[in-house]
């Protein structure tokens, strides 16, 4: 039930209303009644009332302070002023303080019934969405340790802009701030054959508080599990030495408890060291295929991947994807400078990292592969970017690598030229749609920005860019001079009344179309049609 507060000087007026309500059929209850606004105030402190029916003309304090006192003080009270002053100002102070409703007396019972009824439907449907939020922070709350999870392994196997990365950091309470950083990796090697599938859930569970015990000495690092039933430590030091002797520490004593307390065996990757988030998964994926080298070496190890494959064998190979994406960023974003700094660092890793061009094929292959399939998802094909040769052999007339990074940079740039067109064109194309729909529907009152928006199937906040680039309007100022047009030419060839047009052109108040006619003309409408009379004359 609803609480509901009356509140008038006439006695007669508040038992009346009292009596000749239902309350009980609106689920509502009228708690008491007052016969001013100072009691009034003393009685919503002390009853949080729902409802507060209110006369304006009180002693003391009037309805409207009343009014203005609940909607500082109890927010969420709806008021409802029933009142003999018909006066605007009063309408106006009213809804300036979102009072619900404002009726004119007299009213007859059912018509009173009518409005709390209203309110009784409107007060439902804010608890239920109340109700509906509260439902959805608690679901929040009991997903965010999976969201958690998730996220850092998205982290892990993928690019993220690093403003978004720094803002779900902040959001799951991350601390993540060392310059270098380390993955290590755990995978189970085998459970007894005679371990339960439930039996097996319950020792994946005490392994990962094993290793959440194991690393909290290490501030700043944290452990997640992946949805392939491995367990991922993201290892962060302010120096890049003592990073590998820390994970060493940290896996032999994360494989020893594990062996100790769970009786069974786990075996344990070590990646290599990289600087910033940016370039974790590369860390990541060394420790994955660090991994790999079980096969070779038995179960229930460490494993480092430098001591697998040498620091420096594998640095040449560790950058690639990340470039790759570098490469294909700068042709998706049209920016030709940036795409030169990109595939000059890239040849000067490949110089320092490879010691035979024909290394530098295969790398260079694969970046072109990728553009290929990248250009394909925009639209573009092979030929359109590198003309009738096969880029793919077509490298191997290059001798050096100053050659093949002109001739690459020279592709990625005609194709950015080509998207950059595509796009340009498109826009074009979208925007002349856009403004035949507003010489056909200028009439419309109803016509509005999402309204256009949806038609060229485009954001507003796009759109309204691209179309003020392309024709030097926004949407009200090109709606307003089309409907003013086509004003004026039916002022100068017919007879229609002022109303008449406005109607006609878009505007239901004949006035706002008179002032607006006039800002933009330098004539009202009758001084517009006396002048186009007077040339013809």
């Amino acid at each position: 039930m609803y609480k509901v507060l009356l509140v008038d000087d006439e006695v007669v007026v508040r038992e009346g209303i009292k009596e000749r309500i239902n309350w009980s059929e609106l689920g509502l209850v009228c708690i008491g009644d007052c016969e001013n606004g100072m009691e009034a105030i003393e009685a919503v402190d002390q009853l949080q009332p729902d409802v507060v029916l209110t006369d304006i003309n009180m002693p003391f304090v009037d309805g409207l302070e009343l009014t203005r006192y609940i909607s500082e003080h109890h927010p969420f009270t709806k008021v409802i002023i029933l009142t003999g002053y018909d006066e605007f100002s009063y309408a106006q102070q009213a809804i300036k303080l979102r009072v619900k409703d404002f009726i004119l007396k007299p009213i007859t019972a059912r018509e009173l019934h009518k409005v709390l009824e209203k309110v009784t439907a409107e007060m439902n449907d804010d608890k239920h969405k109340r109700e509906d939020l509260d439902r959805l922070k608690i679901q929040l709350n009991e997903s965010l340790p999976l969201l958690k999870e998730r996220f850092l392994e998205r982290m892990s196997t993928s690019s993220i802009h690093p403003r978004e990365r720094e803002e779900r950091i902040e959001f799951f309470r991350i601390l993540l701030n060392a310059p270098y950083y380390m993955a290590i990796a755990i995978d189970i090697d085998y459970f007894p054959k005679d371990h339960q599938n439930a039996d097996k859930d319950l020792l994946r569970f005490a392994m990962f508080n094993v290793i959440q015990e194991v690393i909290e000495q290490e501030v700043g690092s944290i452990a997640f599990r992946t949805r392939d039933e491995k367990v991922v430590v993201i290892l962060s030091c302010e120096d890049e030495e003592p990073l590998f002797e820390i994970a060493q520490k940290l896996a032999e004593q994360m494989r020893h408890l594990i062996e100790s307390y769970l009786r069974f065996t786990v075996t344990i990757g070590i990646g290599r060291s990289c600087k910033s988030l940016n370039h974790y998964p590369q860390s990541f994926e060394s420790a994955m295929a660090a991994l790999e080298y079980r096969f070779l070496l038995g179960t229930g190890k460490v494993i480092s991947i430098v001591d697998m494959e040498g620091y420096h064998a594998a640095t040449g190979g560790e950058y690639q994807e990340d470039w790759e994406q570098k490469v294909i960023s700068c042709m998706r974003t049209g920016t030709e400078s940036e795409l030169k700094v990109t595939l000059q660092a890239i040849i000067q890793q490949y110089r320092s990292s490879f010691p035979t061009i024909q290394q530098c094929y295969i790398h260079i292959q694969k970046l072109i592969i990728s553009l290929i399939r990248d250009l394909n998802q925009l639209g573009l094909e092979e030929v359109d970017i590198f003309g009738e040769l096969n880029p793919i052999t077509h490298i191997y007339q290059f001798q050096t690598l100053e050659e093949m990074e002109a001739w690459l940079f020279d592709c990625c740039k005609h194709a950015i030229n080509t998207i950059v067109e595509q796009r340009d064109d498109y826009r074009s194309s979208q925007v002349r749609v856009a403004e035949l729909y507003l010489k056909q529907h200028y009439s419309d009152e109803g016509l509005t920005l999402a309204k256009l928006c949806k038609h060229v199937h485009m954001s507003t906040s796009y759109f309204s860019s691209v179309f003020k680039s392309q024709t030097g309007s926004t949407f009200v100022e090109y709606l307003t001079t089309e409907r003013i047009s086509h004003a004026k030419e039916l002022l100068k060839f017919t007879s229609l009344k002022t109303y008449d047009i406005a109607s006609r052109v878009g505007y239901q108040d004949p006035h706002y179309f008179s002032m607006l006619f006039k800002k933009i003309t330098g004539d009202s409408p009758t001084e517009y049609r006396q002048r186009c009379l007077a040339e013809k004359a």
